[in-house]
C-alpha cells in the first residue's frame, strides 16, 4: 500500500434546510481509486468544481469520506483516534497563506506547529532553522509576515508544514494568489523538497506549466479520476483536455498547432528547449 491510497471513496455535501431538512445533496468524489508511493511528485488537475480540493482535503482527513476508504499511511481516515496521527504524516498548505500564518514573526509561525504536537524546545527550534533553510527563507525568520510578499508568505506556510516533518504535502493551488515570479519560487520550493529530501509532494493546481515535472498526473472531472498517466501522456491528449475544460503548457499547444499546420514535429513537446531543438533539426 502506497503512502496515499483510496477505494471506492466517495463523498457528499448535504445541504440542510433551516428545519434540518436535507434540501441537497452535491456528490464531490464518485469513486476514486487512487494509489499514491512514498516519495513521488504528484499533480492533480481539473477545472473548477471537479473536486480536486475535496479530494485533497480527504487526504489530510479535513473531510471524511461518505462512502468508501482513504487510508495515510495504512490508517483509515475514518479511525478518529488516530487524526492526529494522520495530520502529523499529511501536512497541508492551503491557497491563501494569510489563513494559515498565525505568528507575528516568522520563526515563532513556523514552531507553532512542533510545538501543538509536543516536540521538546531544543528540537523546536533545530526544526524551525532547517525549515527555513530549505524553502530559503532563513534569513527572514525574525521578520513579521505581514511585511512579506505572497510568494514568501506561501514559503514560510510550507516551512511551517515541513517543521511538523510530515511524510507528505498536500498543496490545494498554493499559487493561485501569486504573480508569476511567485508562483516560480514556490514551485521550486517544493520540487527541490521532493528532490533532495524525498517529501511525497501532491500538489492541486489549475496551472498546465506546475505539472511538468509530476512523476503522475491525475486529471478530475465530475468528482471521478478520468485520466491518469506521466505529464508527457496527460499532454499530448490536447483534444480530450479541451472536451474537459483544460489547457495545456503553451509550448505544448505551440507544438500541437505547428504539426497540425504539417510541420514533421515530435508529439507531446512540454519545455522551450525541446522544442527549439525540433525546430533546428528542421534545417
Amino acid at each position: 500500500m502506497g503512502i496515499i491510497k483510496s477505494k471506492d471513496l466517495e463523498f457528499e455535501y448535504i445541504n440542510h434546510s433551516e428545519d434540518g431538512e436535507i434540501e441537497s445533496v452535491n456528490k464531490a468524489i464518485a469513486g476514486v481509486n487512487i494509489d499514491i508511493e512514498k516519495g513521488d511528485f504528484i499533480v492533480i488537475l481539473g477545472h473548477n468544481g471537479s473536486g480536486k480540493s475535496t479530494l485533497a482535503k480527504q487526504m489530510n482527513a479535513i473531510l471524511q469520506p461518505t462512502r468508501g476508504s482513504l487510508w495515510v499511511n495504512g490508517i483509515n481516515t475514518k479511525d478518529e483516534e488516530n487524526l492526529l496521527s494522520i495530520r502529523r504524516m499529511a501536512g497541508m498548505v492551503f491557497q491563501n497563506p494569510d489563513n494559515q500564518i498565525i505568528g507575528s514573526i516568522v520563526e515563532e509561525d513556523v514552531g507553532f506547529g512542533p510545538e501543538n504536537i509536543g516536540v521538546a524546545t531544543d528540537d523546536i527550534w533545530k526544526r524551525v532553522e532547517e525549515s527555513l533553510s530549505a524553502v530559503k527563507m532563513l534569513d527572514y525568520r525574525s521578520h513579521s509576515p505581514n511585511k512579506l510578499s505572497g510568494g514568501q508568505k506561501q514559503r514560510v506556510a510550507i516551512a511551517g508544514v515541513m517543521a511538523m516533518k510530515p511524510d507528505c504535502i498536500v498543496l490545494d493551488e498554493p499559487t493561485a494568489m501569486l504573480d508569476p515570479n511567485g508562483r516560480k519560487d514556490v514551485i521550486r520550493t517544493i520540487t527541490e523538497l521532493n528532490k533532495a529530501a524525498g517529501v511525497t509532494i501532491i500538489l492541486i493546481t489549475h496551472y498546465m506549466e506546475e505539472a511538468i515535472s509530476a512523476d503522475r498526473i491525475f486529471v478530475m472531472d465530475d468528482g471521478k479520476i478520468v485520466m491518469e498517466g506521466m505529464p508527457r501522456e496527460i499532454f499530448t491528449q490536447v483534444e480530450k483536455l479541451r472536451t474537459l475544460r483544460l489547457e495545456v503548457p503553451q509550448v505544448t499547444e505551440l507544438a500541437y498547432e505547428l504539426r497540425q499546420a504539417g510541420v514533421a514535429i515530435s508529439d507531446g513537446i512540454l519545455t522551450i528547449d525541446e522544442l527549439v531543438d525540433e525546430l533546428c533539426q528542421l534545417g
